[in-house]
């Protein structure tokens, strides 16, 4: 399995997903997880934990050649920006960042070596030079498997798609990408550049593609050209958390968002739904907890429209302050315009919490009992919202029907999935 996110050192919503899928999948495979940081005292439990960060040149062959697929994406004139996955983002590490340099010749000596590992142990894994990460993270993998036996190959989106197709091509294994977020959910119809093409890429050369979600595979089809008969979506689960209620300083119902603040996760059209209600029911408050390139601008906005006293801004929460946040909530609404599958409606219905999700979405496919609305019709949802905080026993329905799709969406489920089209690729 290869993988960039993962607990407790990034918990976004890749790394959350991983997490997962590694605890539920142990129980079918033996599982090697190649990151390239990992926190060594973070244990699983009948999992293999590999962070290059972790790892002393004396562990690390020289290289003597390269592949054909790194060569292919040997040069990089430009960096994308906004190239986070599906969910905000908690990095639990104190070091400062630092800039690497890619391998240029093939003789690379001890220092060189001793500096691209740097590279993995000081820094920001999405900092300015993550395209020179990704590619140092693909030779590092493409040397530890030779002293490893496998039967498959799992990346886990376009960080890790050109390690999984250098191991394909070396060692002539099954390769299964893993797409849990796209460009096309980034940047939309007209994204293009240097990931687009890695995923794009990483999709041909797949022997089975698993997106988030029925949504998300038809993007992998239409917009990457992927061939329909790869395509197994698997819907996340969520893991069972101990939900609690927890008391509001304030007497107003709460509503909330809960993600990145970009134009992906339509924040500013969460802005004009509070505006709507607001005008129209006056014992509501509205959250957006998250941080992102539009915060600054959707502040503006909000001062703009007059409703500062009742539109509250939290910034980066912790997971912690996430759960005391959802024990709060009265409504919960995802807005997003491109959403590959949106794990915190799942987190949210966990809390017991009413959710309003945008038909434009992985999660909307599979909670049944969740109230959905095209995310540009502002109207619908701020009518649904009205309705949920002013009528308690809807509010109610609404709730109890999350709690039903949720007995469905756990991680074991998923793996059950993925465990027998793995053994389908195995066996040939």
């Amino acid at each position: 399995m290869l993988g960039w996110e993962f607990p407790p050192i990034i918990n976004g919503g890749l790394g959350v997903a991983c997490l997962g899928l590694a605890k539920a999948m142990r129980e079918h495979f033996d599982l090697s997880i190649v990151l390239p940081k990992s926190d060594p005292n973070f244990v699983v439990d009948q999992v293999e934990l590999i962070g290059l960060n972790n790892l002393s040149i004396k562990e690390i062959k020289e290289f003597h050649s390269y592949s054909e697929s790194y060569s292919i994406f040997e040069d990089v004139s430009i960096f994308e920006t906004n190239i986070l996955p599906y969910n905000d983002v908690e990095k639990v590490d104190v070091l400062t960042s630092t800039t690497s340099n890619v391998h240029k010749k093939v003789d690379v000596h001890t220092n060189r070596l001793e500096n691209d590992l740097n590279a993995f142990k000081f820094g920001d894994l999405y900092g300015e030079d993550v395209i020179e990460k990704v590619k140092q993270y693909s030779h590092y993998v493409l040397q530890l498997a030779e002293n490893k036996e496998f039967d498959i190959i799992w990346a886990h989106d376009w960080m890790t798609y050109l390690a999984g197709v250098e191991l394909k091509k070396k060692f002539n294994k099954p390769l299964v990408v893993h797409v849990h977020a796209t460009t096309y959910d980034r940047g939309g119809v007209d994204a293009r550049g240097w990931v687009y093409d890695i995923e794009k890429y990483g999709m041909e050369q797949a022997d089975c593609i698993i997106p988030v979600s029925n949504y998300t595979g038809d993007i992998c089809v239409s917009h990457f050209g992927a061939e329909p008969s790869k395509i197994y979506p698997v819907h996340n689960g969520v893991e069972y958390v101990e939900a609690y209620r927890e008391e509001k300083k304030f007497p107003e119902a709460l509503v909330l968002f809960l993600g990145r603040i970009t134009g992906q996760k339509g924040p500013e059209i969460f802005l004009e739904i509070a505006d709507k209600v607001i005008h129209q029911y006056k014992k509501v408050r509205f959250v957006m907890a998250g941080t992102g390139d539009q915060l600054k601008g959707i502040i503006e906005s909000g001062a703009y429209r007059h409703i500062g006293d009742k539109f509250h801004f939290t910034g980066f929460l912790n997971k912690e302050k996430v759960n005391r946040l959802l024990a709060m909530a009265d409504v919960y609404c995802m807005p997003s315009v491109s959403e590959p599958f949106g794990l915190s409606a799942l987190e949210a219905a966990q809390f017991g919490i009413p959710v309003i999700l945008s038909k434009q979405s992985g999660a909307a496919e599979v909670m049944a009992g969740a109230l959905k609305t095209d995310f540009w019709d502002v109207d619908l949802t701020s009518k649904l919202i009205v309705d949920l905080v002013s009528n308690p026993k809807y509010a109610a329905s609404v709730r109890d029907a999350g709690y039903e799709d949720l007995k469905l969406l756990t991680w074991e489920n998923a793996s059950e999935k993925i465990a027998t089209k793995f053994h389908q690729l195995i066996n040939g």
